[in-house]
């Protein structure tokens, strides 16, 4: 099993940054990809950026390619998801994920954190 615990939801305002961090503890020798989806009231739960472990290879969403940045840190089996300018529309709770080799889909999820973009 893996444990996975978000951190750096909050209010901001439009144009403002703002980080996420997400630690990974227990079986982590199975994980293959780790990544953050999010979800809005009312909409599906869509991808936002993944990141191999292993040489860091990454994949962003359209909707946030060149404003946001996933990176981790093996040391610490932690990911980040850095979002810059952020829109009203990236209001949402983010969940952190982690996918184990061969598979898809996360296998592993998160809580979850609220992030709000407002005036």
């Amino acid at each position: 099993q893996v444990q996975l615990v978000e951190s750096g939801g909050g209010l901001v305002q439009p144009g403002e940054s703002l980080r996420l961090s997400c630690r990974a503890s227990g079986s982590i020798f199975s994980i293959y990809t780790m990544g953050w989806y999010r979800q809005a009231p009312g909409d599906q739960r869509e991808l936002v950026a993944t990141i191999i472990t292993i040489g860091g290879s990454t994949n962003y969403g359209d909707s946030v390619k060149g404003r946001f940045t996933i990176s981790r840190d093996n040391a610490k089996n932690t990911v980040y998801l850095q979002m810059n300018s952020l829109k009203p529309e990236d209001t949402a709770v983010y969940y952190c994920t982690a996918t184990a080799r061969g598979r898809l889909t996360p296998n592993y999820w998160g809580q979850g954190t609220q992030v709000t973009v407002s005036s």
